[in-house]
This record gives structure tokens, C-alpha cells and sequence, in this order.
């Protein structure tokens, strides 16, 4: 039977265990299990290669992409280390200008050390110039981080293919709820699942999903050989955590379109910058020396580094997430210290502008 989204992601995991009918699934806290005999196997060995509470959670992650396999690992820059693993050295790539600062620091970390080579891109014109044959992957963040502009997956993978390179989405900002690249011709996925997927801020964990089978079982022996693995309690947690992930995300896309008119209207903010959709808003202020003060105003929203929580958060870039990447560079392409970066909560909507509004009156 073919069932809603919705309704999968409720009920995964459930009634997995035959012989007890427990409704929610155990967690195998075992690192080993045992084998009937010599040259026998349950399928399952040792917990870094194979582990029943991770086979129900990447199942579902698969599912949740229209993807061949996902594999779960102990946070978004080991998932993304997984991905490069897979390209011979000597490799090159091309990469959204705007992306996140930790992975801007793995980038130039795998430059330096000649292991790979990496070009950036603002727009399609400037891919479509920088595409060869000796491309191998378009490294893609849309929308991006932190200045949300978005991107056609679909453009960007048939100039990729084209040239027989590889696409790989960073998916994290707008979830399989609103966007799935792999239906849209991207290769590869590529989520912080210690954001929205598990949605408390209280689990790291990294995703990626492959849409062929064949790239799926390379990351399978990768993942085994490396061992990013992300441990059955993080496992079952983030299982629970999807079970909630279509309210909480619906919620906090409410409230961020609820917030962002409501900012529009306060003097001390000069631009908002929200692409419409999702639970990212970016915005400009007035005076940036007095941002320190802005931060210190909240009563409600918590001035924190990460994203995709139940409670509201806002992110100073310049000396939090995307420090690494070079002053004059990051203020080229539009990331100056008048910018913050606001991930939208499950609060009252009416509660985190009453909080914005107090705290913008330091502009005054």
C-alpha cells in the first residue's frame, strides 16, 4: 500500500521487532553479534558495518529522498568527507561560492595538501564557463549559506552531465520537504542532519543519500572501511526525531514567513533576505557596531552557532560559522559584518517578533 510521507515517517520503525511486536523499534546497543556457525551470519557482525536500529533509519532516509542508499555517519562534515573519499586524487571540483564555512575549511584543507582541486561559482554562466571534462563533481549548497540564493538543480546537472561530472547537493537548509535533488538529477545528497532532520539540537549526525545503486554500495564499503559510523542510540533518536520532522518543519516555515514581514517593518533592520520557503532568514542591519548590543538584547531567541532546532537561534557569520573563509573574500561576494542569520523555531511567531523588535530598538 502506498502511504503519505507523512504517514511513513510516523510510523517508522514500528512493529520492526516480530517476535515482540514492540510498536517502537529497540535500540541494539550491541557492537557484536553472534554467529550460528562457521561461515554463517544473521546478517549482522559488527556494529560499524551493519546495525539493525541503523538499517531502519537509513531505510528511511532513502525513502525520504526517493534515493538508493543513505547512509547515516557521526556528523554533516564526516558525511561530507565520505562523499570527497570517493574521487581519486587529483580530482576537480566546483563549488557554490556562498557555502558554509566548514566546508570552505575541508576545501581548501584538501587544496593544500594537493589531494584536490576546487573552482567556485556564483551563477550558471559562471559554471557553465568553468565546466570541462576534467571537472569531476559540481559541489552545490541552494539555497545557500548564508545569503539564500537559490539555484536550479536541474540546470546545474544537465551542465554537469554534460561534461560527465558528478552533482552533489548539499541539502540541508531546505530538506526533502521542499526540494528533492535527486529527482531533480543530482547524484548525490548531502545533509547536516544535526539540523532539521533531527530538528533539537541535540543529536550530530550526517546523511548522505546516492541515487544509484551502484554509488550506494561504494559508500556502503567506504563507510564501513573509514567507520563515520553514527552510534544505534544517536540512531534511534534521530528515528523519533523524524517522526515529528513534517510538523516541526511546517511550523517553523509558518513562523518565518510570519517573522519575516514583521522584520521588514523595523527601522534598525536595512534588508531581509529570505527565499520565500523554508525556515532561513538572513538579515542586514543598520549599524554594525552595534550588533554586539543587538545579540545581547534577546531575551528569547538564543544568539547560538547551528540551525534547524525547535528553538530560534541567531548566528553572527563573520565570527561564527563561516570565520574560515577569508575577510576580503567573504565580503566580496556579499557576506559583510552588518549580516546575521536567523533559524526560525517553533515558538509563537508572535513571541520571536516581540523579542526582534526589543531587541532592535539599540538601532534607535
Amino acid at each position: 500500500m502506498t502511504r503519505n510521507l507523512d504517514t511513513y515517517l510516523a510510523q517508522l520503525g514500528n512493529r520492526s521487532d516480530k517476535q515482540t511486536g514492540a510498536v517502537s523499534a529497540p535500540i541494539y546497543l550491541s557492537t557484536t553479534f553472534a554467529h550460528p556457525g562457521l561461515g554463517q551470519s544473521t546478517g549482522y557482525d559488527y556494529t560499524r558495518t551493519k546495525n539493525p536500529t541503523r538499517d531502519i533509519l537509513e531505510e528511511g532516509l532513502a525513502v525520504l529522498e526517493n534515493g538508493a542508499q543513505a547512509i547515516v555517519t557521526s556528523s554533516g562534515m564526516s558525511a561530507i568527507a565520505l562523499v570527497f573519499d570517493l574521487f581519486d586524487n587529483g580530482s576537480r571540483f566546483l563549488v557554490s561560492r556562498d557555502l558554509y564555512g566548514g566546508s570552505y575549511r575541508y576545501f581548501q584543507e584538501l587544496e593544500q595538501r594537493g589531494i584536490a582541486s576546487f573552482g567556485y561559482f556564483s551563477s550558471l554562466e559562471e559554471l557553465a564557463e568553468q565546466l570541462s571534462p576534467e571537472v569531476t563533481a559540481v559541489f552545490l549548497e541552494t539555497p545557500t549559506n548564508p545569503l539564500m540564493a537559490e539555484t536550479d538543480i536541474r540546470a546545474v546537472a544537465d551542465l554537469a552531465h554534460q561534461n560527465q561530472a558528478l552533482l552533489i547537493v548539499d541539502n540541508t537548509f531546505f530538506t526533502p520537504l521542499i526540494q528533492k535533488p535527486l529527482d531533480e538529477g543530482a547524484d548525490l545528497v548531502i545533509h547536516s542532519a544535526t539540523k532539521y532532520l533531527t530538528g533539537h539540537n541535540d543529536i550530530l549526525a550526517g546523511v548522505v543519500v546516492a541515487k544509484s545503486k551502484e554509488l550506494g554500495e561504494r559508500l556502503v564499503f567506504l563507510s564501513n572501511t573509514i567507520g563515520p559510523s553514527l552510534s544505534s542510540f544517536d540512531c534511534w533518536l534521530f528515528i523519533r526525531s523524524l517522526k515529528t520532522f513534517p510538523l516541526r518543519f511546517e511550523k517553523q516555515q509558518a513562523n518565518a514567513q510570519a517573522i519575516v514581514a514583521a522584520l521588514k517593518q523595523l527601522s534598525g533592520i536595512k534588508e531581509v533576505i529570505y527565499p520565500g520557503k523554508g525556515a532561513m532568514v538572513s538579515l542586514r542591519v543598520v549599524d554594525e557596531s552595534k550588533v554586539g548590543a543587538f545579540l545581547e538584547a534577546f531575551e528569547l531567541v538564543t544568539f547560538a552557532e547551528s540551525l534547524g532546532g525547535v528553538e530560534t537561534l541567531i548566528t553572527y557569520p563573520t565570527t561564527q560559522t563561516h570565520a574560515d573563509i577569508p575577510k576580503e573574500l567573504r565580503e566580496s561576494y556579499g557576506l559583510t559584518p552588518d549580516l546575521l542569520r536567523v533559524s526560525v523555531g517553533i515558538e509563537s511567531a508572535d513571541d520571536i517578533i516581540a523579542d526582534f523588535a526589543r531587541a532592535a530598538n539599540v538601532f534607535e
